[in-house]
């Protein structure tokens, strides 16, 4: 199959997820969805192996996705969820400082995929934490933070217990739902996987072939990358909600897939 025909059989099971109020029934697709996706990348990945033409292979590249403009409030949750989704469908990514754009490496079609799935996530995690705020829940508990003083020359760093406000209970609600997410996505793709090399036709190698397009993107990473230094989802000083993160893991769990009726590469940015 083809990474046009994988999207347009991804759009179809999305309008499916769209069209169902089963929560069940919606995991299933979005579950069918990235098991597609999976099944796909390996059988491209065979086919390059076997191609008879070395030259006419695709190889892998780098992409620039944006994610929001400077200054945004929830840019690192919208980060995390891609790149949650990201490492679900071999693609490693860099961030930028600021968090508004986010370097993927990879094979184009996975890149294709990530952001697709990122695309139709993005709204749905978004609109969940919108709900979860108005429904004022996160009023009721306390979190705590960590706090810098400087005495002298010295810092000294405490932590303090205060009420949870809208924004550390929002960041925690998309945080937890981004790791969610991904958690799933990566079952589903190491069960695709392994039923792949149990179940893979004579001569098509899949083990192997898995092996050496981790090395390869890996070497490509390796001497692509610039990147320095470690990018961090969370800022040290901010705030914990439990009941936020709770919140969030449990809308992460029976999140479907897409908040748009068909894959559109071209609403990456929410509000776009």
């Amino acid at each position: 199959m083809t990474s046009d025909k994988m999207l347009t059989r991804i759009g179809g099971l999305l309008r499916q997820a769209e069209s169902t109020d089963n929560p069940h029934e919606a995991e299933a697709f979005m579950e069918a969805a990235q098991r597609l996706a999976t099944s796909t990348s390996i059988d491209l990945a065979v086919a390059r192996s076997h191609s008879a033409s070395r030259e006419k292979q695709a190889t892998p590249t780098q992409r620039v996705v944006p994610i929001g403009e400077a200054g945004k409030r929830g840019l690192k949750t919208f980060v995390q969820l891609f790149v949650s989704i990201a490492a679900a469908n071999d693609v490693t990514c860099d961030v930028a400082r600021s968090s508004t754009q986010v370097f993927a490496y990879g094979f184009a079609s996975d890149i294709d995929t990530t952001e697709a799935l990122y695309s139709s996530l993005l709204v749905q995690m978004v609109r969940a934490s919108d709900a979860y705020i108005k429904s004022g829940e996160y009023k009721n508990e306390t979190a705590v933070r960590t706090v810098v003083e400087k005495i002298g020359r010295r810092r000294y760093k405490r932590q303090e217990t205060v009420v949870v406000a809208a924004v550390t209970a929002r960041l925690n609600f998309q945080t937890a739902f981004a790791t969610r997410v991904g958690k799933r996505l990566a079952a589903v793709k190491k069960e695709a996987e392994s039923k792949a090399v149990s179940e893979e036709k004579p001569d098509a190698g899949t083990a192997l072939v898995l092996r050496n397009k981790e090395v390869e993107l890996k070497d490509y990473y390796s001497s692509n990358s610039t990147a320095r230094g470690t990018w961090r989802s969370r800022s040290a000083g901010a705030g914990y909600s439990h009941g936020a993160s709770r919140a969030g893991d449990r809308a992460g769990r029976t999140a479907r897939l897409g908040g748009e009726t068909e894959i559109s590469r071209g609403s990456k940015q929410l509000g776009r």
